[in-house]
């Protein structure tokens, strides 16, 4: 069944997801002489650098989710449809999603990754990951939910469980997760739960690898690390997690912590699509691709943002999956669309690093740009200066600022809720 898309004699680009690589080229791409179609299994872009905040009652999901119909309002050749590919039937040129069938001349697939948990079948049941709004939402719920019932557990080693939080990971978001919540710990949670004994909460990161922020110099990643250990949290690098529960982290060789709450940010893999060759796909599923995003073997389908694999010199594992690299690659491959169409010879990709940063809490950040490294308080502010700005629409920086400002003043946010989903049909009293 195709698809209800409008037929018109433009060339049409299928673009396949709306994150910051898709979101992007769609932007470049709006109103020229190409017929768009956005696809994504979501109606809104999401930021998910702070994705983190959304866990930890600092933002709402509104606040970093932007509908994608409301950015492209006023761009006639961007067509939106909710749908996830199943599969690609290339000799025909055409996509098949969830919704229905997609033909296409120019392919595009910036789907990102999504979470890799290496195997661990437990893991995967049990853990937390953070790969989305919906996500995020739930690692609230789960961590205000365990505060409650911690309240009337009578069992010390129950209540222990219910009270730790491990955090898996020492990326980014590791890091920044971590520190928020031993910031809640100091100052939020007595206040909301007098009645617990937060001395007793634990707030441990478990990181496989010598240290944390692995991206990062080794300056950095100690400063970060000082940071997080001033603020409680117990940091344990070369720790590699073997099995979760549900009730406990298992250590290979090592300890077993009692939680009811695991995060997971240890790792990414992209989705192999049927239809293409499998010997496109490299480790983590990512896609290779040339210096001009195509994906080897395709002339007319390309691959840009966290599911490309693309190398250079300096970068021989390829470049790392962040948001810059793919808001890059969406604007040179913009261009270089608009210059094959005009029978051009393409640009080739070359990554510039603006830099790495990382926040820990309150005041404390390490900040990496190509000509300079600091921490502390200013890169606090250089931090989230970047973030507010990165996001999408005036309403949503605004709602953003007033949160961290108000954060800041009253040591508290007003964001706790646990708001969980109902079903339609449900039997009503």
């Amino acid at each position: 069944m195709q698809l209800n898309i409008p037929v018109t004699q433009q060339k049409r680009i299928l673009i396949a997801g709306g994150g910051f690589a898709g979101l992007k080229l769609a932007s470049k791409l709006a109103n020229s002489t190409f017929q768009i179609v956005l696809i994504d299994k979501n109606n809104f872009h999401q930021f998910q650098p702070l994705f983190y905040q959304v866990a930890t009652a600092g933002l709402e999901p509104s606040a970093i989710s932007f509908p994608l119909r409301k950015i492209f309002q006023r761009s006639d050749n961007v067509i939106i449809r909710v749908a996830e590919i199943l599969s690609i039937d290339y000799s025909a040129k055409e996509v098949i999603t969830s919704s229905g069938n997609i033909n296409f001349d120019i392919l595009v697939l910036a789907m990102g990754v999504t979470t890799n948990f290496f195997g661990m079948k437990h893991i995967a049941q049990n853990a937390i990951p953070m790969k989305s709004v919906a996500e995020a939402l739930l690692l609230r719920n789960t961590i205000l939910q365990n505060f409650e019932d911690a309240l009337i557990e009578s069992d010390e080693e129950k209540q222990q469980a219910l009270l730790n939080i491990v955090v898996v990971g020492g990326g980014p978001t590791g890091v920044e997760v971590s520190g928020t919540l031993a910031e809640m710990k100091k100052y939020i949670l007595p206040k909301d739960y007098p009645e617990l004994d937060f001395r007793k909460m634990n707030i441990y990161l478990i990181e496989a690898g010598v240290r944390v922020l692995a991206g990062m110099t080794q300056e950095s990643a100690g400063q970060a690390e000082k940071y997080l250990q001033k603020l409680g949290v117990n940091v344990l690098c070369n720790a590699q997690v073997s099995d979760y529960d549900g009730g406990k982290v298992s250590i290979y060789n090592s300890i077993q912590i009692p939680t009811k709450t695991m995060v997971w940010a240890a790792g990414v893999s992209g989705k192999q699509i049927p239809g293409l060759d499998p010997e496109i796909y490299t480790k983590g599923n990512r896609i290779k691709v040339n210096a001009f995003n195509q994906i080897e073997g395709y002339n007319d389908i390309f691959a840009i943002g966290d599911n490309a694999l693309m190398l250079e010199e300096k970068y021989p594992e390829g470049h790392p999956q962040m948001a810059q690299p793919a808001i890059q690659q969406a604007k040179l491959l913009a261009l270089n669309l608009k210059r094959k169409d005009k029978n051009l010879p393409m640009v080739p990709y070359r990554y510039f690093n603006k830099g790495s940063m990382a926040t820990i809490g309150r005041n404390l950040a390490v900040v990496e740009l190509p000509f300079v490294k600091f921490h502390g308080f200013f890169a606090w502010l250089t931090w989230m200066f970047v973030h507010l700005m990165a996001i999408v629409g005036i309403k949503n920086r605004l709602l953003i600022f007033i949160n961290w400002f108000w954060n800041y003043v009253t040591y508290d946010q007003s964001l706790r809720l646990i708001i969980k989903p109902t079903k339609i049909g449900k039997d009503k009293e």
